[in-house]
C-alpha cells in the first residue's frame, strides 16, 4: 500500500543534507513510498541542489519558517514555534497528508508536540519509546519504555507490553511475541512492588509472558519484548551504547599501536567488517513513540544518512502494516483497569 512519509527535515544535528539524502536513497529502494520533507525552503532548496536520484519525483518539499533547536525546552518548542518542522510534520500526520513522521530532533519537543497533536489511542494514558536492539541470536528485540515515563504504574506498563506485542506482530510476523520484565531477578520474589504487581497483571492478561528478565537477557534475545519504565530502560540504553563504543575504540586503538598490529589488522580486516555490520547502531536507528494516533519515530540527533535511512524504513514499514489498528485490537479485549493516578504519568525529556 502507498505510504507518504512526514520528515522533519530540519532536525538533528546535521539538518537537510542527512535528511534529504536518505530521504532519496530510501525512496530509491521502496518504489511504493513518498516523501514530505518539511523545513525552511532555502536550506532545502540548497542541499537538494546537490543531490541527484531517480527518486527525485517523488520528494516534495513543504515550507515551514520555525527549527526546534536540539536542547529547547519541550514546552518552548510546544507553544511558541506552532510553525516548527517538527510541528508542520506531525500535522501532516494528523490531517492525514502522511501515514507516519521521521525526525531527529528534540525528543521532549517531539514528544510533547506528537502528544498534544495526535493524541493517545484508546486506553493508552501514555506513549512510551520502543527501540530494537541486536540480540547475539542475529535478531533484535524490542525494549520499552526507553525514556518517556520517568514514572510508571503497573496498568502503564501493562499497556507497554500490549504496544509493544502489537508493534513485533504487525513488523515481524510473530503471532504471539513472548514479554518479558526487565528486574532484578528472574524469581517471582524478586523486584519492588511495582515489578511484582506489574508481573501480577501480564501473568492474568493473556499475553505471552514468559515472566521476570535480567538486563543479560536483552542481548540474549530471551524474548521478543522487554517492558520497562522509562528511568530503566534509558540507563539500560545510553549503558549500551557507551559499552558498544568504548569495545570498538579499544580494539581500534590495539590494532593501531604499532607496526606489528596494523598488519595483523590487515588479516582481520574481514572479521572486524562483518563484526562492525552485525553490533553497527545505525542498522537499528529509529525509537517509536508508541501509543499515539499516528506513526512517529524519533531518530537519533546524530544520524548519518544511513542511520535516517534506516528510521524511514522504520516508519514505513509500522504505517504499512498497519500497526496502529493492531495496537487499538489488542488493547479492545484487555480487561478494564483502575485509572492511573496523576503522579504516575511524570514525563522525561531526555534524549533517548
Amino acid at each position: 500500500m502507498p505510504v507518504t512519509v512526514a520528515v522533519d527535515a530540519m532536525g538533528g544535528d546535521h539538518g537537510p543534507p542527512v535528511t534529504l539524502a536518505a530521504a532519496l536513497k530510501f525512496l530509491e529502494e521502496t518504489p511504493e513510498a513518498r516523501v514530505i520533507a518539511v523545513g525552511q525552503e532555502a536550506p532545502l532548496k540548497a542541499a537538494l541542489a546537490r543531490l541527484k536520484s531517480p527518486a527525485l519525483g517523488r520528494l516534495v518539499l513543504h515550507p515551514a519558517s520555525e527549527v526546534v533547536a536540539m536542547h529547547e525546552p519541550p514546552a518552548d518548542a510546544l507553544r511558541k514555534k506552532k510553525d516548527s518542522s517538527m510541528r508542520v510534520a506531525i500535522n501532516l500526520v494528523k490531517d492525514e497528508v502522511a501515514q507516519a513522521c521521521v525526525s531527529a530532533g528534540n525528543t521532549g519537543a517531539l514528544m510533547a508536540i506528537s502528544r498534544f497533536v495526535l493524541k493517545t489511542l484508546p486506553g493508552i494514558d501514555r506513549p512510551a519509546i520502543a527501540g530494537q536492539l541486536p540480540t547475539r541470536r542475529g535478531g533484535v528485540v524490542t525494549v520499552l519504555d526507553l525514556g518517556a515515563n520517568v514514572n510508571c504504574s503497573p496498568a502503564q506498563l501493562l499497556q507497554f507490553a500490549v504496544m509493544g506485542t502489537a508493534l513485533v506482530a504487525a513488523v515481524d510476523d510473530i503471532e504471539r511475541p513472548t514479554v518479558g520484565l526487565l528486574n532484578v531477578g528472574e524469581e517471582e520474589i524478586k523486584g519492588n512492588e511495582l515489578a511484582k504487581q506489574t508481573a501480577e497483571l501480564l501473568r492474568a492478561s493473556g499475553l505471552n509472558f514468559h515472566g521476570n528478565v535480567e538486563g543479560n537477557d536483552i542481548y540474549k534475545g530471551t524474548t521478543d519484548v522487554v517492558v520497562c519504565d522509562g528511568f530503566v530502560g534509558n540507563v539500560a540504553l545510553k549503558a549500551s551504547e557507551g559499552l558498544a563504543t568504548m569495545l570498538y575504540e579499544m580494539l581500534k586503538a590495539e590494532f593501531t599501536r604499532n607496526i606489528l598490529t596494523q598488519a595483523m589488522a590487515l588479516f582481520a580486516y574481514p572479521v572486524l567488517r562483518a563484526f562492525k555490520h552485525r553490533v553497527d547502531p545505525r542498522r537499528h536507528n529509529g525509537a517509536t513513540l508508541i501509543g499515539l494516533r499516528g506513526v512517529v519515530v524519533k531518530s537519533h540527533g546524530s544520524a548519518d544518512a544511513l542511520a535516517f535511512q534506516h528510521a524511514l524504513r522504520k516508519a514505513y514499514k509500522e504505517a504499512a502494516h498497519g500497526v496502529l489498528d493492531k495496537i487499538a485490537q489488542r488493547m479492545a479485549v484487555m480487561p478494564a483497569l483502575a485509572p492511573v493516578p496523576a503522579a504516575a504519568t511524570e514525563v522525561a525529556v531526555s534524549d533517548a
